[in-house]
């Protein structure tokens, strides 16, 4: 770390010590910390990918975990499994899979495969580094040191199964008897039981992680949707998904017409002071010909599911109407309510159609996502996409690539605003409700006649109880905006930035923005 990194984490310590507990504390710590780790990661592949030759490629690679982990282990019992950690991280940046613990497979076996200037990915998407997990307990109920052992026993009384009993003057909970109620929990007067749950597991909405024959987190692919809740959730870093930092990097290195479509999330991701108009300069210093905003494509699906809904919900055709934009989302709507399918909007998302924007205007560019958004990746490898979107990075990565080449968007010269400026809705996509207001801001402007019930949820747990409801019929005749993060986009896993102030600078730069809605005349674009 620099003086200033370890100034801002000496801070952040401070202030986490008078809001957590000792316990707590550690954990976030260890997030702050991966958070470092993985930059490093990022940092390292990156400049491979812009200085590396075929001859040095497989030296520099094997060199990375002994540049992260010197002499010292930081954060794990031992230099060894640090490193061994930092080598997963490594395949896992460049796209490969992790290597099996059955059979010896070396460092870079796959690399030859991987080393090219286009898109690149093995599936899956999420993996669980065993080396890094720490076999967290799961769903476990206990007693802590908190029992007074108080003689009206409610725990004993409340509990279905009898398995709490007094041992040596304080409750005992039988684990072969526990059933993982939390009655005994609810009901303790001196929050004296705890409830162990895996963070990963508990941050899961859709209930994909399970465990591996030595009680290690391991991810169910027929379950996940890829929204990295999970990755972000685990005090170890034992989870990650694959990059395609490495093949971008190498792409920029070609020089070829490489033009970045930015989310509107990115406000406040890379510093308080990093303006649009100095993020853009940053971005054409690293080597992209040109900016887009991804709010233009977001202007274009306000207006086309603003018209959907008045043509299709107001009408009485469609019992209800879901949002497209957010991939996890409309993933796990096809995944757990497969009869709903008809019901998800088929507009564009706006990274698709900003990208088709791109392609008609560049048609030889080759164009790069860059957003907070880790399921992104999977949908630019969908069929009808893999054409329009080449690369797709989180603002993690890219922040990587700026170290790589010692930029610092800080201190960048100020551009001007480009002429493809989109709307204040558009931009408004990036918060949770945002998509719901800027297509209620459009129905009552373009269809004043139309009543307007909106709906939105945030977090996959929530989006599954309001998706329930809906199969069940308890909402009816409206519009659901889903977002599988909580938050929204500014509280997806690829950020940098805390939810608050970026929900802030959002506000800020949406409030700011003109014009407020987008032309009706979008919805007659055609870009299938």
């Amino acid at each position: 770390m620099n003086n200033e990194e370890k100034r801002k984490t000496k801070l952040d310590r401070g202030k986490l010590r008078k809001i957590f507990s000792v316990d707590i504390y550690a954990i976030v710590v260890l997030k702050i910390l991966d958070a470092h780790i993985r930059r490093k990661i990022f940092t390292e592949i990156a400049k491979i990918g812009f200085e590396s030759t075929d001859e040095s490629l497989i030296h520099d690679i094997e060199s990375i975990p002994y540049n992260i982990v010197e002499e010292r282990a930081k954060y794990r019992e031992s230099i060894y499994r640090e490193r061994a950690v930092a080598s997963e991280r490594v395949r896992l940046a460049m796209g490969l899979s992790l290597r099996p613990e059955n059979r010896s497979v070396h460092l870079t076996d796959g690399v030859k495969a991987s080393n090219i200037d286009e898109k690149y990915y093995e599936p899956p998407l999420m993996q669980v580094i065993p080396s890094a997990c720490s076999a967290c307990e799961s769903n476990k109920y206990e007693v802590s040191n908190m029992c007074r052992g108080c003689v009206a026993h409610p725990c004993m009384l409340t509990c279905p199964k009898g398995a709490i009993s007094m041992v040596d003057g304080k409750s005992f909970i039988d684990q072969d008897k526990c059933i993982h109620c939390g009655r005994c929990k609810s009901v303790c007067p001196y929050d004296a039981i705890a409830h162990k749950e895996r963070p990963c597991e508990r941050a899961c909405g859709v209930k994909a992680i399970e465990s591996d024959e030595q009680g290690r987190a391991s991810i169910n692919q027929d379950k996940c949707v890829s929204c990295g809740m999970c990755m972000v959730s685990c005090p170890f870093g034992a989870i990650s998904d694959k990059s395609q930092i490495f093949q971008l990097s190498h792409a920029l290195r070609e020089g070829t017409e490489i033009i970045a479509e930015i989310a509107p999330a990115y406000i406040n991701q890379f510093g308080e002071d990093v303006t649009p108009g100095k993020f853009r300069s940053a971005l054409k210093q690293l080597g992209f010909s040109n900016i887009y905003e991804v709010a233009l494509g977001a202007d274009i699906g306000c207006i086309s599911e603003a018209h959907h809904y008045a043509k299709e919900v107001a009408t009485g055709n469609l019992p209800f109407l879901l949002t497209s934009c957010c991939p996890s989302w409309s993933v796990m709507a096809k995944k757990y309510f497969p009869a709903m399918i008809d019901n998800i909007s088929q507009e564009l998302t706006p990274m698709v159609a900003t990208a088709r924007i791109v392609k008609k205007e560049h048609p030889n560019a080759k164009v790069v996502f860059i957003g907070p958004c880790a399921s992104k990746k999977l949908e630019a490898m969908r069929h009808s996409v893999r054409s329009d979107v080449d690369f797709v990075i989180t603002f993690e990565e890219l922040w990587g690539l700026f170290d790589a080449k010692n930029i610092t968007p800080s201190t960048c010269e100020e551009l001007p605003e480009e002429t493809q400026a989109a709307t204040a809705a558009g931009r408004g996509y990036a918060i949770a409700g945002g998509v719901a207001g800027a297509i209620e801001n459009c129905l009552k402007e373009y269809y004043p006649d139309v009543p307007v019930h909106i709906e939105h949820a945030e977090s996959l747990a929530e989006c599954k109880k309001v998706l329930t409801l809906a199969k069940a019929g308890k909402i009816k005749n409206c519009m659901i905006e889903g977002m599988a993060c909580p938050g929204g986009c500014i509280g997806g896993a690829g950020t940098n930035a805390g939810f608050a102030k970026t929900s802030k600078a959002l506000k800020k730069y949406v409030d700011t923005s003109e014009p407020k809605l987008p032309s009706q005349e979008l919805e007659n674009l055609e870009l299938n």
